[in-house]
């Protein structure tokens, strides 16, 4: 299907083009570009200039360009205008404007991503469903996916994220959500914000872009939620909180949370009900809450909502389960783990630490754990109170990876203390001599830290020395 003809896309953008091309798709990326995209040449970490002739190449049926790129000729399917971004977030308002379906925004300091994935299933069982891919949440990865928005789609979910104060309100104002939900607000990106208020105002600015009549969806529970229903009042007709107090509207009464599965029970205003997530953890529980308010919101049938939320898996690097082999061999020992390793701030880690601690098992619990980023001067002391949480009781072993983990590492019991390493990739090394049949293993840091490599070193256990692949970057 056609998403945007070259007379749209001019129409969108201004600047000229070359000849006239129809495109299915939209890419910034000549790695992942399908037959039938447009590319789009950003300049980020390197300019996308110098990938247009490849992109041609690989089937783009035109590019996005600033200038004529090298190697291209003369007529070649080119929208040439004065500024790539702009052009780019030009096409993701016109991609907003003719959508006729009800969009949905999410942000959070947890949760987001996991949030807009629970919401993609459940809205995508009741009509056709267009969302954000992985973690595309920010000044690029907004109108990529507005752009990329069928005009005939139901339903968009939208993440939105930040690392500074004033991106969020431009980008919610560009989606024009029917919906707006805030999952969370905890320290994160504390190097860029005073405070955890300053936090949750910028938070609370997804809801500058509602539409009139919108809806504000927002957690109860926090220190900061007088802070978002404040400025939710403000630009909201409807605010419905969720969380465990006996004032949300949205309420969870009882969890309680298995190895593999989270039973939660509810109350959404005075109707009892119930609903399970299948993985574990209380942060997944309320997560879910969120999304069965705004499916409440939206009107859906509800028992549909909940059967689709139980469809629900969590995805690699964000709290997906594996079971593997410590070897080779067919009856090598096995253990579970926990591949949460995408992103952590204290909160997350909180979250992951207390479902390693609730996971049933025959052997240890065991967490991998690197450096939280963007924490600012407190950053030394947020990692060595990870030692105080109750989690950390019936944890048996903390290995740290990154220099701002020695600090946590540094005050843990002598019995819980694993090893310490400068990165993932010193921590991998040793993998083999950590583990026995039977634990249950835990991968978590910043993206940065590459805790990844931790969970590829466990994998390759299981595999023959023909069978293993050289390490991703």
């Amino acid at each position: 299907m056609t998403l945007w003809t070259s007379d749209a896309a001019l129409k969108a953008t201004g600047g000229q083009v070359t000849r006239s091309f129809e495109c299915t798709g939209v890419s910034i990326d000549t790695r992942t570009i399908q037959t039938g995209d447009l590319f789009v040449a950003l300049q980020a970490a390197r300019d996308g200039h110098d990938f247009v002739k490849d992109a041609i190449a690989k089937g783009a049926t035109a590019a996005l360009v600033s200038r004529m790129p090298k190697g291209i000729t003369a007529d070649a399917p080119l929208l040439l205008v004065p500024d790539v971004q702009e052009a780019l977030e030009a096409l993701g308002r016109a991609g907003r404007a003719r959508m006729t379906g009800k969009v949905v925004a999410v942000t959070g300091s947890v949760g987001k991503t996991s949030t807009k994935e629970m919401l993609r299933r459940v809205l995508g069982g009741q009509g056709k469903v267009h969302a954000s891919v992985a973690s595309y949440n920010n000044h690029w990865g907004v109108p990529l996916t507005l752009a990329r928005m069928p005009a005939n789609a139901d339903f968009a979910v939208i993440e939105i994220g930040m690392n500074h104060p004033g991106e969020i309100a431009p980008l919610a104002r560009m989606a024009r959500p029917h919906l707006a939900v805030v999952t969370i607000v905890a320290p994160a990106h504390l190097a860029a914000f005073e405070s955890l208020d300053a936090i949750a105002r910028e938070k609370a600015a997804i809801f500058e872009g509602l539409q009139p009549g919108g809806t504000a969806v927002l957690n109860g529970d926090l220190e900061t939620s007088a802070i978002l229903r404040d400025v939710a009042t403000g630009f909201a007709s409807t605010v419905l909180d969720f969380g465990e107090a006996a004032s949300n509207h949205h309420r969870v009464t009882n969890v309680a949370i298995s190895n593999a599965v989270t039973q939660v029970e509810a109350r959404a205003k005075d109707t009892l009900l119930g609903y399970r997530i299948s993985a574990p953890g209380r942060h997944f529980a309320m997560n879910g809450m969120a999304v069965l308010a705004v499916a409440d919101a939206l009107g859906l049938d509800r028992q549909q909502a909940i059967a689709d939320l139980a469809a629900w898996r969590p995805v690699e690097g964000r709290g997906a389960r594996e079971d593997l082999a410590l070897g080779p061999s067919p009856t090598a020992a096995r253990v579970d783990v926990i591949d949460d390793a995408y992103n952590a701030n204290p909160a997350s880690l909180g979250a992951a630490l207390e479902v390693l601690a609730m996971t049933e098992t025959t052997g240890r619990r065991i967490a991998y754990v690197g450096d939280m980023k963007e924490l600012g001067k407190t950053e030394a002391a947020l990692h060595a109170a990870v030692a105080q949480l109750p989690a950390i009781q019936r944890i048996d072993k903390m290995h740290c990876v990154g220099p701002l983990m020695k600090h946590l590492w540094d005050v843990l019991p002598e019995q819980k203390r694993g090893r310490w390493a400068e990165t993932s990739e010193q921590m991998a090394q040793q993998i083999g001599a950590d583990l026995r049949g039977g634990d249950v293993v835990l991968a978590k840091g910043s993206l940065s830290m590459g805790l990844a490599r931790v969970v590829d070193a466990i994998r390759k256990l299981g595999h023959s020395p023909a069978q293993q692949k050289p390490e991703k970057d």
